[in-house]
């Protein structure tokens, strides 16, 4: 590269035209480059103060250099400015304003100056590379991609992709899989991002988007769009399991991506390394789909939580060591194909569930109600399972409950509604004991119950309770799906927001925290009419 600048205006031109066709960039760019240098080792020559140019013409390949002064009526800077005297023999009618261009003889490049220039035009034309493979690769994640193993290094294989290089993490490998350098690998597109060694593009063959891909193109239909890949999950090279719904009631979904003998999910199967794949129907009723997840198992009975987004599964005894799966894998799949917290409990684990509860609600309303136990029972078996539901239901559905009678009903609702204000005052009077600030209970959708759990967590004032972050106060916590079973271990859970057990909705957490921060901006307002005051 050295010798381009010294070189003849021909093969300066060939030259700038190899450079453009070796790295992709236009030709354009290398000229500027070069162009760059020659004013760089110019400005070396006759003093980095001087403003010098440098223009090569990209057709004929001749280089001109000059430097440009500005006419003045008193000279301040020698390099840039001339007076109207020495101007007028430069260029005739020269006058103040106007800029001079004053020709400079090419110059000869010494061995420091070649090696400079040689930098310049190397970076310019690294960083032209670096924005187009930028620019070629930045709209293509989620695509497959083909390419062939350079290196490996600390355990992230380095692929090269024809122009440019990919990187897959050790975390988006398949684990066991063994890669040798020379290698061709599919994989998949995961993000390009500018970095400051130039676009890093990550590849993945362990998310789940790789396996739909690979199905779409083995699988016309999905290609199509007749059949839609809706879920997916992976343990990846072990197992992994998808939901798939057909456009067209004539195409059975499963059938087509399991494809004649197998042929099509073996294809994706080899590529995952013997990962086993499950192919599921998918179902807009979350119980269905939840059922066909757990597949192979046989599913007795789902319970959804809709609060707590859990599920709640009943399988027979014998199939309880199927839906589980090893070490927790098939019932972890179904979870993220489903997106919800599961629980996988036996007809014994539930029927014990059940009567437990049934106890500790029927001693509930014995205590807070002072009624006998078969009137707690009573309602226990009608579904009330607080106290809330006694005090505000409507009184014509405990009306109707066969024994009681609307004179019985109204003294249960008082009886209710006594019971939670006694509720109320017991833990208004335990949130002042832990030293919180009454400015908090006039907060909207907060009660009592909810300031002791912030007084617990040490949220005391308005200024504590404005420095949460919505999630902080109210994001439901997520817990690995896991069964229920007396004597076992209880798995590490996601404690969620501080507020997580009473299920307040993104907008009432929202509303809760601007409320608590409306103070700062009261504070801001008198601060700026103090100072408007003053002034």
């Amino acid at each position: 590269m050295a010798t381009a600048i010294s070189a003849n205006k021909a093969e300066l031109l060939a030259i700038a035209d190899a450079v453009a066709r070796e790295k992709l960039i236009d030709r354009e760019i290398v000229i500027e480059a070069m162009e760059d240098a020659i004013q760089r080792a110019a400005r070396a020559r006759y003093g980095a103060e001087n403003d010098i140019r440098a223009k090569i013409d990209p057709k004929q390949g001749d280089m001109r250099l000059w430097r440009v002064v500005e006419v003045v009526d008193q000279v301040e800077d020698y390099f840039k400015q001339v007076s109207v005297v020495d101007a007028q023999k430069l260029q005739k009618g020269a006058v103040v304003g106007d800029f001079i261009v004053d020709p400079l003889p090419n110059i000869e490049f010494g061995r420091i100056a070649a090696q400079a220039a040689k930098q310049v035009i190397f970076q310019k034309v690294r960083d032209a590379e670096r924005e187009r493979q930028y620019e070629e690769f930045k709209d293509r994640a989620g695509e497959i991609i083909t390419g062939v193993v350079k290196r490996v290094e600390f355990g992230h294989i380095v692929v090269d992709l024809g122009r440019a290089e990919g990187v897959i993490r050790r975390d988006q490998q398949i684990p066991r899989e063994v890669v040798r350098v020379g290698d061709r690998i599919r994989s998949l597109i995961l993000s390009v991002r500018r970095e400051n060694r130039g676009p890093q593009i990550f590849l993945s063959r362990a998310h789940p988007d790789f396996m739909k891909k690979l199905f779409a193109q083995e699988v016309p239909e999905i290609y199509d769009g007749v059949i839609e890949i809706k879920a997916a999950a992976r343990d990846p090279g072990s197992r992994a399991k998808i939901g798939v719904i057909s456009r067209d009631s004539s195409i059975d979904p499963v059938g087509a991506c399991v494809g004649m003998k197998g042929s099509r999910v073996q294809a994706v199967v080899q590529e995952m390394q013997g990962e086993k794949i499950d192919i599921i129907p998918w179902s807009p009723d979350l119980a269905t789909f939840v059922v066909n997840a757990l597949q192979p198992a046989q599913v007795a009975r789902v319970v959804i939580d809709e609060e707590d987004g859990r599920i709640e599964v009943v399988v027979p005894d014998d199939q309880l060591s199927l839906a589980i799966g090893r070490r927790g894998q098939n019932v972890r799949l179904a979870s993220q194909l489903t997106g919800s917290a599961i629980d996988i409990l036996t007809e014994a684990d539930a029927s014990e569930k059940r009567q437990k509860e049934f106890v500790e609600r029927s001693e509930m309303f014995q205590n807070e109600l002072d009624v006998d136990e078969t009137l707690a029972q009573l309602l226990v078996a009608e579904g009330f399972g607080a106290l809330e539901e006694v005090a505000y239901v409507d009184a014509d559905e405990l009306s109707t409950i066969e024994g009681f009678d609307e004179e019985l009903a109204a003294e249960l609702q008082n009886r209710a509604q006594e019971a939670l204000d006694r509720r109320e005052a017991a833990n208004r009077e335990q949130r002042r004991a832990l030293g919180v600030e009454d400015a908090l209970a006039e907060l909207p959708y907060l009660t009592e119950a909810m300031l002791v759990t912030l007084g617990k967590a040490g949220i005391k004032t308005l200024d504590d309770l404005a420095d949460l972050a919505t999630d902080e106060l109210i994001q439901k916590k997520r817990a690995e799906p896991r069964r229920r079973k007396e004597g076992a271990a209880a798995p590490k859970e996601d404690k969620g927001g501080v507020l997580a057990e009473y299920s307040l909705s993104e907008e009432q957490g929202n509303e809760i925290i601007m409320a608590a921060r409306a103070h700062w901006f009261a504070d801001e307002t008198q601060g700026d009419a103090s100072a408007d005051g003053e002034q």
